[in-house]
């Protein structure tokens, strides 16, 4: 195909005709199955070279054998081609035969139609939109390599596509995230909650440089691990992966919060991790009862950062972004969490971003926070990032740089306390400073002007809950004081 640049819109502009696409997020999911299945269709190719393959795919559900149009008329088309997909292909892909024995590079086939859709309705419709995608000739590098491009233009749609957004975190993020955590050959990375698979992509984006000899290349293959819970980025997850060229990813669908974290042992745990826990979400109680009754936050993301920590291998690093609740939430099993996070981890630097990284998904205001399993804390440094010039906000057609990233890693490799129009920007506080005399209160170097910000209503509901459940923990905290200072309880 020679105008890769106009991919999605060909396929965006033949969809808008059909009666079964309703919005968005509809048309980016029926794009991914086809894709995936193009995809995986062109590694089959290749993986055929070992004669002892064979596919997991009846042979007419192989992408080759009912997609694609040899130009002499017998492609299926109209009600003949929704019949088969409806009523062949997807049954099919679904009830595929997998157990624990089965290859990865299998398995993942069943797993990503678990719970795939097909929406379009009309059958030539349907047939135009293959057409445009098997004309992809991903057998070339250079096209391969470039599709590469177009599909993380597809992954930065999402961003737009309602609740669908939820899953991508800015590629700018992903890649300073990585950077700064410099990734080593040899090292495993994990990502538990890893939605269209951007930090891995990072990480190996980053580590592919150091790739000399064929040990290397297997140590590459296999140093990413992955798991998501929900099914349509799980799929775009595995379809990035084997674009990457990783033929047995190791991403798997399932809920990483649905283990007890007391049962993990040096073998579940990583060199390094990289994450963008969901927030804003509440757990239901079964899923609390897999973490210490200290540690068992109703808010998602207080409970990844437990997950993390007991799935960090000792001397490994962390790179995680939390959202200010995180920072100044003083509830019980905030305060917990931060008391661990501290007492037996280095939280050396926390980078705070402004509040339209993730927009237009949400305002709320996000952080990077820094930590390695190596000894307790003693000192963290807070940088804050500011909006660059000429900048109001990020928006979709002004999306964050990694260029904006560097005043950040300019600060990093040359450490200094930075005032900035009276207010603190970069400052070095001691463990004691946070645990006693803010009372594991992390907002610090935070934004002035606070009193501008304009967040979306969900978004402004869920801070005030986060600042009453930090007020109301203060004041019974005051109240405990108070009692003990007038001789304890009165019954």
């Amino acid at each position: 195909m020679n105008n890769l640049s106009g991919f999605v819109k060909r396929l965006r502009d033949i969809m808008r005709n059909d009666a079964g696409i309703n919005g968005d997020a509809q048309r980016i999911e029926q794009i991914a199955w086809m894709l995936f299945l193009k995809v995986y269709d062109q590694k089959e190719q290749d993986w055929e070279w070992d004669e002892s393959y064979t596919s997991i795919i009846p042979g007419e559900c192989r992408w080759q054998n009912w997609a694609h149009d040899d130009k002499s008329g017998k492609a299926m088309t109209g009600d003949r081609l929704l019949d088969f997909v409806n009523n062949t292909l997807f049954p099919t892909l679904k009830r595929l035969p997998v157990d624990v024995k089965t290859p990865i590079k299998k398995a993942i086939v069943q797993t990503t139609f678990a719970d795939a859709n097909n929406y379009m309705k009309d059958g030539v419709l349907l047939r135009q939109v293959i057409n445009v995608i098997d004309d992809l000739d991903l057998s070339d590098y250079e096209e391969s390599h470039a599709f590469g491009e177009i599909y993380e233009a597809i992954l930065k749609e999402l961003q737009s596509a309602g609740s669908a957004g939820e899953f991508y975190t800015p590629r700018a993020v992903t890649d300073f995230m990585a950077k700064m955590i410099k990734p080593r050959i040899g090292e495993h990375m994990a990502d538990f909650a890893c939605g269209t698979g951007g930090f891995i992509t990072s990480w190996l984006k980053e580590l592919e440089p150091q790739v000399k000899t064929t040990d290397d290349r297997a140590a590459y293959n296999t140093s990413v691990y992955g798991m998501e819970k929900k099914q349509f980025p799980y799929m775009l997850c595995i379809t990035n992966m084997l674009l990457h060229d990783l033929d047995v990813p190791q991403v798997f669908h399932g809920n990483s919060l649905l283990r007890d974290v007391l049962d993990y042992t040096e073998e579940d745990q990583f060199e390094v991790i990289l994450m963008n826990p969901p927030y804003g979400g509440n757990e239901k109680a079964d899923v609390k009862n897999h973490f210490p009754s200290d540690l068992a936050s109703s808010e998602t993301a207080d409970l990844f950062l437990s997950v993390i920590m007991y799935r960090l291998k000792k001397n490994g690093r962390a790179a995680v972004i939390l959202p200010d609740g995180f920072l100044f939430g003083t509830d019980n099993a905030k305060i917990n969490i931060k008391k661990k996070l501290l007492s037996e981890f280095n939280l050396h630097t926390v980078v705070r971003m402004p509040g339209s990284v993730f927009s237009p998904y949400t305002s709320i205001t996000t952080n990077i926070l820094f930590f390695d399993h190596t000894h307790p804390t003693e000192e963290t440094w807070f940088y804050r990032l500011d909006m660059p010039e000429g900048y109001k906000h990020f928006s979709k057609t002004k999306p964050m740089k990694l260029e904006h990233f560097a005043p950040a890693v300019e600060w990093w490799n040359d450490r200094r306390e930075i005032k900035a129009e009276g207010f603190d920007k970069a400052k070095k506080y001691t463990v004691r400073q946070l645990t006693d005399e803010f009372g594991y209160n992390l907002d610090q170097c935070g934004y002035p002007h606070e009193e501008e910000e304009i967040l979306d209503p969900l978004d402004l509901m869920q801070r005030y809950q986060e600042e009453r459940a930090s007020l109301n923990a203060e004041i019974d905290r005051a109240l405990a004081e108070i009692a003990a200072i007038l001789g304890g309880d009165r019954k």
